[in-house]
């Protein structure tokens, strides 16, 4: 996990081979996303905006699982 600090993300993190992403909330939850390319990736953790980013392309669009 990597530390950010962008609207109500805390951290964020990558696992490639299982197209996980996962994603720690300032709240204290932490959520993970299926089916999430590594180009997404790439541009989520590279993005200069990245709440936005996250809210407009990976919230609505993959599934999530609350993990805490």
């Amino acid at each position: 996990m990597k530390a950010v600090n962008a609207g109500s993300l805390r951290a964020i993190g990558y696992d490639e081979p299982n197209r996980l992403l996962r994603v720690e909330l300032t709240s204290g939850g932490l959520v993970e996303y299926s089916g999430v390319s590594s180009d997404t990736w790439r541009r989520f953790s590279s993005s200069g905006s990245m709440w936005s980013f996250f809210r407009d392309n990976i919230e609505e669009n993959y599934s999530e699982r609350r993990v805490r």
